[in-house]
Parts: structure tokens; sequence; C-alpha cells
């Protein structure tokens, strides 16, 4: 199905409203010209629905949905544990991370670090998160979006990426670099909704069409009986996908450090939390975001198991003409990442093609402008203040905040187009990574919970992941990559450990955080909460195993 001009209508009516609503919140108040606790923390005014709102918005995006629809395809169920473990991780970030980071009232990441180690240190991981959040979080991000709207609204053959990329980057800018964290986290309430209802019509059209006899259930019936092997959990060694998630190590082992590093300590992430009008509500808004992330893979990852039935044709299975080379790259090698775009295009119609497009392209432009946001956060905080001008009045901060995201958002759109050879874009993402996030998530645990680690270990503990994680991915070792995380992560907390002891010579660090039992108590609806949820993960997985 083409793109007809009521699906053009419906997405230029949302590209219209969300930057609106983006400028309206972010507008300067009477009397009151923006400073940073205002720009990069929206006031510390956000209440805990739209925290968990805006949490999901940024964590979904393109490599979420055109990403792990393409592993669905690819995989199959299993990559759905990147999610549901997530839910199970945001508890203990609520639970013991937060605490801290509210009570030492922090507005970046990088500036926990100089508190708790050295100056040193935090610049070194400022750079780091920078760089990271340029090269691999906003390009992939970009990338993706534009191949999926370019299969959508183009033709497919990539002559419309430039235009998407484009596209997408003037709808985050428009909004994102006048208003800040509060544009920014408002505008997720209303996209992430969207991109819920977006993508539950994108999974029934799929299963409603994927037998000539239609119907919803009588398609997951069949998917779930042609297609059987997708909805295992805990893939075995000898599933060519092991490498990527290795059986039970899943559960125990380098999913954990993924998921820890990812929602407790990125920038990107995080920053919604220290937004909060109080822990209560953030803590409050972390249980929402884990509820949310239940359903995530019911709306990313069942499409693409939808489409490997439609690709292998099955017996009892809708015939599409064409399908096997809309997939097939001329080398033969299969291009998993356009199954979500195409099934869209297929099965959508008219209008319902234009709301899914916007839903899609709010997932995108919501985590850019998030993106964007810790960019600029990280950038004037822990580089410019400290190094540049130290005397810097608001306006100029935050003038700062916008001038190195909008740098940041230009690199990105001319590196993006560098991905087109990268088979599945979201194992990229994790895997690449997973080769610095060990470390880093090694010394934010001692950091934070043994009060003997010094600044001298954390450093070396950190310069030596480097090395351990290259060296665990060398063909000669040959571990599946969680694994290699795994290890990086044990290796680096015990020489963190080892250089702490041989060079402090007190009982503790003078820099050490000290925890009180009171500190990690939670309200019982925090508690009820996450009952619930670990409860609902126990049973997906006995399903599913």
């Amino acid at each position: 199905m083409q793109f007809s001009t009521i699906d053009t209508i419906v997405f230029i009516l949302y590209c219209v409203l969300i930057v609106a609503i983006g400028l309206w919140v972010s507008r300067d108040k009477k009397g009151h010209q923006k400073n940073a606790e205002d720009y990069f923390l929206a006031g510390k005014s956000l209440p805990w629905w739209a925290i968990g709102a805006s949490l999901i918005a940024a964590n979904i995006s393109a490599e979420q949905i055109i990403g792990m629809s393409g592993s669905g395809f690819a995989v199959g169920l299993a990559i759905a544990s990147y999610e549901w473990m997530a839910a199970v991780t945001l508890i203990v970030v609520g639970k013991y991370f937060l605490p801290i980071f509210i009570e030492k009232k922090i507005f970046t990441i990088p500036e926990f670090v100089e508190k708790r180690f050295n100056t040193t240190l935090k610049t070194i991981l400022a750079i780091f998160w920078i760089a990271l959040f340029v090269f691999v979080n906003l390009t992939t991000v970009l990338y993706l979006g534009a191949l999926a709207l370019d299969t959508i609204m183009g033709t497919g053959d990539g002559t419309f990426m430039i235009h998407a990329l484009l596209g997408m980057a003037v709808i985050a800018a428009a909004y994102s670099l006048y208003g800040g964290l509060s544009a920014v986290a408002w505008t997720d309430v209303l996209q992430v909704g969207l991109l819920v209802i977006g993508g539950i019509v994108v999974t029934f059209a799929g299963l409603y069409n994927v037998t000539p006899e239609g119907g919803i259930l009588n398609g997951l019936t069949h998917v779930y009986e042609v297609a059987g092997e997708k909805f295992t959990m805990i893939l075995d060694r000898s599933n060519p996908e092991f490498n990527n998630l290795p059986g039970i190590a899943v559960l125990i082992g380098g999913m954990w450090v993924a998921n820890l590093y990812y929602w407790g300590f990125n920038q990107y992430i995080i920053q919604r939390t220290l937004a909060a009008k109080s822990l209560k509500e953030s803590q409050k808004g972390i249980i929402f975001a884990g509820f949310l992330k239940l359903i995530i893979p019911l709306i990313v990852v069942i499409p693409g198991i939808i489409v490997y039935v439609l690709y292998n044709q099955p017996e009892g299975t809708t015939q599409i003409s064409g399908v096997v080379d809309v997939f097939t790259r001329p080398d033969g090698s299969i291009q998993y990442d356009n199954a979500y775009p195409w099934l869209m295009k297929v099965f959508l119609t008219p209008g319902f093609l234009g709301l899914v497009v916007a839903a899609l392209a709010a997932a995108i432009v919501s985590s850019v402008a998030s993106m964007l946001n810790s960019v600029a956060t990280i950038f004037t905080m822990d580089i410019y203040i400290p190094y540049i001008n130290q005397s810097a009045t608001d306006k100029q901060t935050v003038n700062m905040g916008r001038i190195s995201a909008g740098v940041a958002l230009i690199t990105a759109v001319f590196m993006a187009p560098q991905l087109n050879s990268v088979p599945q874009v979201f194992q990229y993402i994790q895997e690449y990574t997973g080769m610095v996030s060990p470390g880093i998530l090694a010394v934010f645990l001692m950091g934070l919970f043994w009060k003997k680690t010094t600044s001298k270990g954390a450093i070396y503990g950190v310069l030596a992941s480097i090395v351990i994680a290259v060296f665990l991915k060398t063909p000669a070792v040959q571990l599946p990559f969680l694994d290699q995380m795994f290890y990086t992560l044990i290796s680096t907390i015990a020489i963190i450990a080892g250089v702490s002891l041989t060079t402090n010579p007190r009982d503790e660090d003078p820099k050490a955080i000290h925890t009180t039992a009171e500190m990690f108590k939670t309200s019982p609806s925090f508690n009820i909460g996450a009952y619930v949820i670990l409860v609902l993960v126990a049973l997906l997985y006995a399903v599913f195993w």
C-alpha cells in the first residue's frame, strides 16, 4: 500500500501538534527566564506519570521498534528478555540507586562521579558519554528511523533517507533545543500513548492478515503453530543466535550488566527521575515504566515473528508475492530490519498507516530529543562550566546547552548513513556499548556500596576494563558478548577492590557514600507494584521458557 494523501495529512498534523505542545510547555513564564534547573531538569517539577511515560518514550525508539522487530524475525521472542528483564532492573534502580542520586542533588551522572571520586574520572566519563550518545545512540536512532520512513513513505531504495534524516532532526530540534527537558518530557506523555496505540494496531493487523481466513486469534494460533521455535525465551547452544542470547546467562549473567548500566547510569534515561517533584514521585514513575516495559514485546517483537512466517510461507499462510525480494540484499543476506516498516506498509489501511507512521516518528523524535538534552546537560555542566566559563550566567549556560545539542545533532545526521551495512542494528548497539558499560557499572556499584573504594582504584578499573573487554572479544576466546560483559564486570570489580585495598590505608575512603536502612525504605505503592511486576515476569518466563 502506498502512502496516501490522508496518511500524509495525519502525519503532518502530528508533527505540527508535537512541536506546538513542546514550545507551549517550555515557554518562558512571565517575568521568569530559564535557569539551568529549568532547562536541564524541568524545574524538578515532573509528576510520576510524566516520568514513567518519558522513560519509555526515551527508551523505545527506532533501535527498539525497528531493531527489535528485526531481531524478532531473526531470533524470536528471546530478544524480549531485554524488555522483561528491564522491568525487574527498574525496581532495583528505584529502590537502591535513586535515593542516593536524589539525596546528592545532582544534574548529571558525571557530577556524581566527581562527588564520589574525583574530577579526572568525571571528565573521562563525561567525554566518553558524549561520544557514545553522538556516535552510537543518536546515529543509530536516526539511521533506523530514516530506513523505516524510506520503506514506508518512499520507494525503499534509499532515495528518501536523507529527507527523512533531515525531517526528524528538524522536528526534534524545533522544540527540544529551545525548551530543554520540560519540552521533551511533556511531549513524551503524548508520544508514548501514540506509540502504544500504533504498535498494537500494527501487531493486530499483522495477526489478522497472516492467514487467508483472517482473524486475530486465528492468526496468533497459526504463527505459534508454524513458528513455535520462535517463542522460546532461553536459547540452547544449537540455536544459531546463541551467541547473541546465551541461554541461562541471560537471566543470571550479562543481561544484568546491560540493564543496570542502561537504566541506572545512563544520563538520558536517569535524567527524568532526577527531575521529579520528590523521591517517592520518582519511584512511582519507575514502577509505571516497569509495567509499560512488560507490554513492549507485544508491539515490537511479535511483528517480527509475523514477518518471519510471511517470509518463509509455511502452509496456511497468506501468500504475498515478492516478499523474499524485499528482505534479500544483493549479497544474499537478509535485511531483518525491514520487517516492521514492511508489515506496516503491506497491511495498514489509509489513515491508520499515517497514524502508525506518526507513532513511529514519535518514538524516534522523542529519543533524539532526549539524547540531545543529555548531551547538552553533560557538556554544559561537566565540560563548559568547569573548564571554559566558571562564571557562566544562566543565559550563557542555557545557550551553550542549545549550541552543543545542535552540534551533536548535525554530527549524527552526517554519520547515520554509514550504518547501512549492519545486519541487526539493535544487536550492534548492545555489543559495542557492552565494550565499555561493564567497567563503568563496576565503578558505580563499588563507589555506591563499598566505602573503601578509592579514586585510583576506580580509574585503574575502568581503564583495565577496556583491555579485558577487547581481549574477551578476540576470536581466540569465542564468548557470547553477554558473557563477555559479565566476565568483564567481575574482573573489573576485582581490580578496583585490589587497587583500593593496597592504596587506601583508611577503613573507608574520605568520599565514601554513607547510607542507612531508612534511605532505602519505599512506599506501599512502590512495593505492591514491584511484587506484581516480579510475579508477572516469572510467569512469562515459566510459560515461554
